[in-house]
């Protein structure tokens, strides 16, 4: 992380982005205020059509809200216009889902599109192609086409295309949504080893929350165009409070069916037990029957990460013993009742 980290890079006033007209106006965002501090890689998640894309693409102009301000780095870029703008653009670089690679050009033909529109010379552009291929780690690949790349292989390309203008802002819109879950760790990693080489502040947009425990210090849950919960991927993760918090994380279901047991006893697993089968020491010691009804486990850098919903016991005593006894092992337990 940036040195500077702790101090505004991005920050948002009463933001609210309205599409349409009359009757068929759609408010796509509605007075969003937010804050991400420069060196942090900041995660906006929301299921589709939440408005966390509309939100990212009013960051950087690509869409004009409604009303509110935008403050990058202290200057307001809704003020901005012309060069200014331009200028704007090259500080805060944007990654797709879709990679946006042009066919007909080579990699290294790709990754030289922003240099020669801002006019560097041929010299400086071939060194600064070659140093862009090793961060992402398609040096060998320079000569070859999108074609003939895999998707994570393109994705590397589009974010050495998106660094060549030595931006201070990278934002990633559902960048690893179209990748399957191996490639989407190298590149969550490699965007992990660029905000820590370069203190480059990035924000992701995704519906993943898998995507935000890997990388992200800080997350935003938007709802409805709204922001309905922030802080600490660790505190919103273990401690959610908001109804789009508790279905993204799959505590409860969007439309719960008639055979879902409601009561239940939600176990946060953030990387600090031990890397022990816990829930079987606990029923071998205890004697109790622990019926598991779902589980969502992630190892990332050697420790777990996840939740794991217990069906709870009739008995308040059972529900006492069982809360309290996994407690005791160092787990954060809390009741969910989904209604």
């Amino acid at each position: 992380m940036s040195q500077n980290q702790n101090q505004p890079m991005i920050r948002i006033e009463g933001l609210s982005k309205i599409y349409g007209t009359g009757a068929a106006q759609v408010a796509a965002l509605k007075n969003v205020s937010l804050t991400v501090n420069r060196g942090d890689i900041h995660g906006i998640i929301g299921m589709s059509g939440a408005g966390k894309s509309t939100l990212i693409r009013c960051i950087n102009r690509l869409d004009t809200p409604t009303e509110g301000r935008i403050f990058i780095d202290g200057q307001n870029v809704l003020d901005l216009s012309g060069k200014a703008l331009r200028d704007m653009r090259k500080r805060v670089s944007m990654i797709f889902q879709q990679f946006g690679l042009l066919m007909q050009k080579t990699v290294e033909g790709n990754v030289r599109i922003p240099l020669e529109i801002a006019g560097v010379n041929r010299r400086e552009a071939d060194q600064r192609v070659r140093e862009l291929l090793e961060i992402v780690g398609l040096e060998h690949k320079a000569k070859a086409y999108p074609a003939q790349l895999s998707g994570g292989q393109k994705q590397r390309v589009a974010i050495a295309r998106a660094l060549a203008s030595n931006p201070e802002v990278l934002l990633c819109d559902e960048a690893t949504s179209a990748l399957d879950p191996m490639t989407t760790q190298s590149i969550l990693a490699l965007l992990q080893d660029i905000n820590q080489r370069m203190g480059i502040t990035i924000i992701v947009i995704t519906h993943e929350m898998a995507v935000i425990r890997q990388i992200c210090n800080r997350v935003t849950i938007i709802d409805g165009g709204v922001i309905v919960e922030e802080g600490s991927v660790d505190q919103v993760f273990t401690h959610t409070r908001s109804a789009a918090g508790r279905r993204l994380f799959g505590i409860i279901k969007d439309e719960p069916a008639d055979d879902v047991i409601t009561d239940a006893l939600r176990i946060v697993f953030d990387g600090t037990t031990r890397n022990e089968p816990l829930i079987s020491t606990f029923i071998l010691k205890s004697g109790m029957a622990v019926n598991i009804l779902s589980a969502d486990m992630h190892r990332i850098g050697g420790k777990a990460f996840g939740q794991m919903l217990l069906e709870l016991p009739h008995s308040y005593a059972d529900r006492e013993k069982l809360a309290n006894g996994l407690r005791e092992m160092g787990l954060t337990v809390e009741e969910v009742h989904n209604q």
